[in-house]
């Protein structure tokens, strides 16, 4: 009785197995026939039906290389690849369509009949549903690809190079001073920075110009708030009108900034997150709410204009950064071995002058392993509060004062609000 019950669970299983490898072809052949749809019968090449058998063939082919021989799935493969290309042969030569995106997928379809029966079910359902949102989505692809800049695709092959490439060649063993230099880990933060910048380049990029001042002050925050405010200080100085609303866009830039530091302490530091949370919020709140003070205020003199176009991506800007990133973590381990945590408040002040960055990863990382998570904390806030204050000096050598006077108060109040709070913690 149990080897009939067993025999009935396989079989059992198997015809599931089956079945999904015929549903995923007809899902295929759904969209592959919608596209088709206006055309005669027998026009096609393979339709819903087509595309349901050969997701079935798939499975059967997997089912006898697992029962007969292994050469069972390459033959019928083959097999059906060369009927495939007869068919999407002949087609070519009537309509002039040089397309091999059917032929593709059908072939795709055989194979996800096989995962279905050899691997998993959730995998090959996983593929064939990707594989037929890719299919689906041709003219809002096609439409992305004429909108994307070169620069824009050169950015995108520098991060995948950063990344996949370069990241898992690294060594992963602490070196330096302490043992505080790990090349791997070092490198995949330089990663999360220039991800992060590339993240917010495109949601500019794709907000449009008409979202304006705002808009572009709101997101910027995510890849350069001091750039930000440098091209908004210019600018007031031409169009000295816009003033307010362009101090609107740099407080809510400088705000930007604050969650991003949230970010890095849940990836890279964990601890931190519960003593951060109340600073960053009591600086974001001394920014956002004069922010939007001035945007309620002026928002009839809002102006669309365009925002940074510049590189969302430079490799050796991302090189410095290491190197950068680097030298902070062995001065914060020489500092806080000769003058313990008033060396990486020294060096937190000087570091927040320039990038905030390297400074927040540095420190969340020491404070996994060789600091006080306290000491951490108190750290990234005074490097984000004289960052913000520096902003301040920007705007007053190169913006118009009216621009300066109303940043000023809400910097300053946000310089004063976080470290406070994090101190009293």
């Amino acid at each position: 009785m149990d080897d009939v019950a067993s025999d009935f669970l396989a079989n059992n299983a198997l015809f599931v197995e089956l079945a999904v490898a015929l549903l995923l072809g007809a899902l295929i052949g759904i969209e592959r026939g919608w596209v088709a749809r206006e055309r005669e019968w027998g026009e096609r090449v393979a339709g819903v039906r087509t595309h349901a058998l050969v997701g079935l063939f798939g499975g059967v082919a997997a089912l006898l290389s697992e029962t007969l021989t292994p050469w069972a799935f390459p033959l019928i493969f083959l097999a059906v690849a060369i009927i495939a290309l007869v068919g999407y042969r002949a087609r070519m030569e009537q309509s002039r369509d040089y397309s091999i995106t059917g032929l593709v997928g059908l072939l795709l379809t055989f194979c996800f009949g096989a995962l279905a029966v050899a691997v998993g079910m959730a995998l090959a359902t996983t593929c064939a549903v990707v594989t037929a949102l890719i299919l689906d989505n041709k003219r809002e692809i096609h439409g992305l690809l004429n909108k994307l800049q070169a620069n824009e695709l050169d950015a995108g092959l520098k991060l995948l190079l950063i990344s996949v490439v370069m990241l898992p060649l690294l060594p992963n063993e602490e070196m330096g001073p302490g043992g505080v230099l790990n090349p791997r880990e070092i490198w995949w933060l330089v990663v999360l920075i220039a991800s992060i910048s590339f993240v917010g380049y495109f949601a500019v990029r794709l907000g449009g110009t008409e979202k304006g001042i705002i808009f572009t002050g709101l997101f910027a925050g995510l890849s350069s708030s001091t750039a930000l405010t440098l091209q908004y200080a210019r600018q007031s100085r031409r169009e000295p009108q816009f003033a307010p609303m362009l101090a609107a866009g740099i407080l809510l830039a400088c705000g930007t900034m604050l969650p991003r530091l949230l970010l890095y302490a849940a990836l890279v530091g964990p601890a931190l997150l519960p003593q951060l949370l109340a600073p960053v919020i009591a600086m974001g709140a001394t920014l956002y709410l004069p922010a939007l003070w001035l945007w309620h205020r002026h928002r009839r003199h809002l102006k669309a204009d365009r925002p940074m176009t510049q590189n969302p991506l430079e490799l050796r800007a991302a090189l410095l950064l290491g190197a950068l990133l680097a030298l902070v973590m062995v001065l914060g381990e020489w500092l806080r071995d000769w003058l313990g945590n008033a060396g990486l408040y020294l060096l937190a002040g000087v570091s927040g002058i320039a990038d905030v960055h390297a400074i927040a990863l540095s420190l969340s990382r020491m404070a996994m392993s060789s600091i006080e998570v306290t000491v951490a904390v108190q750290g990234i806030v005074l490097a984000a509060a004289v960052n913000n204050l520096f902003k301040v000096v920007l705007t007053a050598s190169a913006g118009n004062p009216r621009l300066t006077r109303s940043i000023t108060g809400p910097v300053a109040a946000s310089a004063v609000a976080g470290p406070s709070v994090a101190w009293l913690m």
